[in-house]
């Protein structure tokens, strides 16, 4: 089987996949034969979208909408075989002595909740052989003293992943995560640009000095995060479950 080849005829779902990761996430899988619905704010409505591909509104930190949004999915594709869970936000840097406990609320409630509310959505509309992909980060496996509420949230990820491949998987269905390490989309380097009076570096140089801290010297691509979850989606991992893999360049 090719790689263009190794999605031909999933019908998936993407959350937060009008930006970012997920936007590359769709159209990797576009053109590995997947269709599908992409999900995101109504204030974001994707543009672009490759043929197959349909856009529906969803707010993740809203159950009935999330209920809404899989169920529109799930008539307009005649079924769902994978959800990509992308959705998410990295809050503004905070030490813990100035956490805003109502920012931490609002980053909890969309970066975790909202994947156990898609997970619990998503699963009595998954048949034996569906896949589950949350996109959680190295921060679901090591803290930042400047994002609590983010760390927080992505080792939530992976405990909701682990619990959720236990429940699914008598029922066929596989549930795994990836953990991107940095990636250099518009938003990363946005954040970048606005700690440079924190940091003293300005975005070339706090990417060169993301890049010196992993073993392949660079960081990894959102094409690679892309065809890492391409490949929890397709049968080439029909044994793996309850997993998250790296794809960082090896940080340690």
């Amino acid at each position: 089987m090719t790689a263009a080849a190794l999605l031909t005829g999933r019908r998936v779902v993407v959350t937060g996949g009008a930006n970012g990761i997920g936007a590359v996430v769709v159209r990797r899988f576009a053109a590995m034969g997947a269709r599908g619905t992409v999900l995101d704010l109504p204030s974001a409505p994707p543009s672009d979208l490759p043929p197959g591909w349909q856009a529906a509104a969803v707010d993740v930190r809203d159950e009935d909408s999330v209920r809404a949004a899989l169920a529109e999915s799930a008539a307009l594709l005649e079924g769902i075989d994978g959800v990509v869970a992308a959705a998410g936000v990295v809050p503004s840097w905070q030490r813990l002595a100035d956490l805003d406990l109502a920012d931490f609320d609002r980053v909890l409630a969309i970066n975790a909740r909202g994947v156990a509310a898609t997970i619990k959505h998503a699963a009595p509309l998954l048949g034996t052989g569906s896949t589950v992909t949350a996109v959680a980060s190295l921060n679901a496996w090591r803290g930042d003293p400047n994002i609590a509420s983010y760390a927080a949230g992505k080792h939530a990820v992976l405990g909701i992943v682990r619990s959720a491949a236990l429940a699914l998987g008598p029922d066929g269905v596989r549930v795994n995560a990836v953990a991107p390490g940095p990636i250099a989309t518009d938003a990363l380097r946005s954040r970048m640009a606005s700690r440079r009076e924190t940091t003293g570096l300005d975005v070339t140089e706090a990417l060169d000095q993301a890049a010196r801290a992993t073993a392949l010297r660079r960081i990894a691509t959102a094409e690679e995060v892309a065809d890492t979850i391409a490949f929890l989606t397709s049968d080439l991992s029909s044994g793996v479950t309850g997993q998250m893999i790296n794809v960082d360049g090896g940080i340690q």
